[in-house]
Formats: C-alpha cells, structure tokens, sequence
C-alpha cells in the first residue's frame, strides 16, 4: 500500500502512518533504504516512530526497549514482539506491505 512521498520522510528519520486501524512506523536509513514495523511499544504504548534507531533495531523512546528490524523480537525477555513489515521506495513512493 502507498502510504507517502519519500521526500517527505529524511535520512534518518521515522515517521508514524495510520493505515485503516494499523499505525505502522516507517523509517528511512540513513543509506536510504526503508524499515517498517507497528507504530506502538507493546511495553507501555510508546511512540516507536520517535525512538533512535539504527540499521539492525529500533529503541523505544520511553524505556529504551530495543526491537529487532528483522523479526520484531526485543532484546529484553518479556516485554513481547512488534510486527515488521515490508517497505520500499518505489518510484518515490513509499510502499508498505502490511
């Protein structure tokens, strides 16, 4: 689904998307690919789209639980998984499959 324009979302930075009754997060690496995941820690709720990130995990910014882009999975036992999904560029669009 094309859910923005890539000029609108930076190197470096994450942005959160409502599609239907998802928020998905995408975020644009800093080599200029794309990551997507579910937009909300499951820990307390918190706002993933604004956490630190880097190639491999995205950190949640009120507890800094970190998620792994690869599988979801946290890297702290117990605090549970968040969906990834699939985004690309595609003609400066962002595409998300969710």
């Amino acid at each position: 689904m094309e859910i923005g324009e890539m000029a609108d979302l930076a190197l470096g930075e994450g942005r959160a998307y409502v599609l239907g009754d998802k928020q998905i997060a995408v975020f644009r690496m800093t080599d200029g690919t794309l990551r997507a995941t579910s937009a909300v820690c499951p820990h307390k709720g918190g706002p993933l789209a604004d956490g630190q990130f880097d190639l491999g995990t995205i950190v949640c910014p009120l507890h800094q639980y970190a998620f792994g882009f690869a599988d979801g999975a946290c890297t702290t036992a117990g605090i549970g998984t968040i969906e990834v999904y699939r985004a690309e560029d595609r003609d400066g669009r962002i595409v998300v499959w969710v």
